[in-house]
């Protein structure tokens, strides 16, 4: 416990050095997401809910934290969030028919042996417990690269005015595609690191390629990690287009009440 109290205080140290009053904010969104994550994780436990729909009011409840208690209300965040919410009206459909298809819900055979005193009977449907995994995977990334695109088309617009929407989203989609290496590496290392101890089990228990492909715990962290790659791909576009559309729509809207008043 005293470990994780001194990491905090480190951490907030820094990001308050560095971030200031928003660094500030984004230490306190770290635990206001947490909370929010803890708390439909019980929610969940009850049979009676949808794990899916419990999921995508948590994200939502996340992207706001995110957005607009960090960087406040204003185009940039409003844009991102109707991107982020978008990207992942688009993303959902896929999740749940890969999910169906895969079949990877529930436990993998490595992981029977430490659940075989639990009863398998707990009332959850699984195959909506694993599209909620995927779609609780993802937001980070999604809610991220969409910032990192509206955030610098504001700038262009504050010191270009006269930008039109094709330069805009062309400048938004130039930006993503810088970012979208790093954000697909992101996830591919965050996967192995993870699962680093997993891995080497496989090796230990002389695993050959195919069955470490076909083992249900890869499998569905594979998925889990493309689906959030096609989430960020998908992120791009939209947000590029999304917050063009507003800055122009903004800027007309700005040059009527000045062009009244005038």
């Amino acid at each position: 416990m005293n470990v994780f109290v001194c990491l905090a205080a480190i951490l907030f140290f820094f990001m308050v050095l560095v971030g200031g009053q928003k660094g500030m904010r984004s230490f306190i969104a770290l635990f206001l997401n947490f909370g929010v994550l803890f708390l439909t994780i019980f929610v969940m436990g009850d049979p009676t809910t949808n794990p899916i729909i419990v999921t995508l009011i948590a994200c939502a409840v996340i992207s706001c934290i995110s957005l607009f208690y960090i960087s406040e209300l204003n185009i940039k965040t409003i844009s991102a969030f109707i991107s982020t919410i978008i990207s992942f009206a688009i993303l959902l459909f896929f999740i749940l028919v890969v999910t169906d298809i895969a079949s990877i819900q529930g436990f993998g055979e490595e992981e029977i042996e430490e659940l075989s005193i639990f009863s398998p009977y707990i009332g959850i449907d699984f195959v909506k417990i694993g599209a909620s995994v995927i779609i609780m995977s993802t937001i980070g990334a999604i809610v991220d690269l969409a910032i990192s695109i509206s955030s610098p088309m504001k700038e262009m617009m504050l010191h270009y005015p006269t930008s039109s929407r094709k330069d805009l989203v062309k400048f938004g989609i130039s930006i993503g595609r810088d970012i979208l290496g790093t954000s697909t590496n992101t996830l591919f290392f965050a996967f192995f690191g993870s699962y680093l101890g997993l891995l080497i089990w496989f090796k230990d228990l002389s695993y050959t390629t195919g069955e470490i492909m076909n083992s249900k715990v890869f499998s569905a962290e594979m998925i889990t990690l493309l689906c959030s790659g096609i989430g960020v791909a998908l992120t791009i576009p939209i947000t590029a287009w999304v917050t063009a559309y507003v800055l122009v729509k903004d800027r007309a809207k700005q040059q009527h009440v000045h062009d009244k008043t005038n």
